[in-house]
């Protein structure tokens, strides 16, 4: 088995295959932007490219706006964002999550400067994951998204995790040790994004294939 010492080194042996050459800027598309929060929850339980019919699906019935969505008829969004799955709870979710962030923040512009990830734990249908997600990712904080990728590629190398929490901190730690302060929310974005490219392509059905990682280019 291949021997990885911390977060960092993972880091740097994925930069060097240049995974995101053709991603956009922090990966998850149309970052810093209300549709992220939207996206973050779609994605739940299922594959992007479903994610992004939906999204399509807000965008052409001109709704992906957060007071929009925050009135729309749970009857109607359902069906627009029927390809992601769970329609029923993640209609209910994106609305009474809308409506919130309305009545605690006042815009969204607000709501990404005051956010905190105890209020979005509050709210229905937000777990660490998809927190995490709108504070990287929406709202461009330095916090590192870790999922099921993260935890398959590190299980690889013999790691195991008991929770989300210690996973997200094993992955921060390395990055920390290594970073300014300035480059961190970029750098925890590339680096959950690496992950999750590379997982996708380099997995021979649940095993992860690790060497890769140490080729010489």
């Amino acid at each position: 088995m291949f021997e990885l010492s911390d977060s960092w080194e993972l880091f740097t042996a994925l930069e060097r295959l240049d995974l995101l050459q053709n991603s956009q800027p922090l990966w998850w598309p149309q970052h810093g932007t209300f549709e992220v929060v939207v996206g973050a929850i779609l994605t739940q339980n299922t594959q992007w490219t479903r994610v992004t019919v939906s999204l399509e699906n807000l965008a052409h019935a001109g709704v992906l706006t957060l007071e929009a969505l925050s009135e729309i008829d749970p009857e109607t969004l359902m069906e627009l964002i029927r390809p992601s799955g769970l329609i029923k709870a993640k209609a209910k979710n994106i609305i009474q999550l809308c409506q919130a962030i309305l009545e605690d923040f006042g815009s969204f512009e607000a709501f990404v400067q005051g956010v905190t990830r105890e209020w979005l734990l509050r709210q229905k249908g937000i777990g660490p994951e998809t927190a995490d997600s709108i504070l990287c990712y929406a709202c461009e904080r330095e916090v590192m998204v870790v999922d099921s990728y993260t935890a398959r590629l590190l299980r690889a190398f013999g790691y195991e995790f008991e929770n989300y929490g210690d996973l997200q901190e094993w992955c921060e730690r390395g990055i920390r040790e290594h970073c300014d302060e300035s480059t961190l929310q970029r750098t925890f974005a590339h680096f959950h994004g690496m992950i999750a490219e590379y997982v996708k392509h380099n997995s021979n059905g649940k095993r992860v294939m690790v060497s890769p990682l140490f080729q010489k280019n």
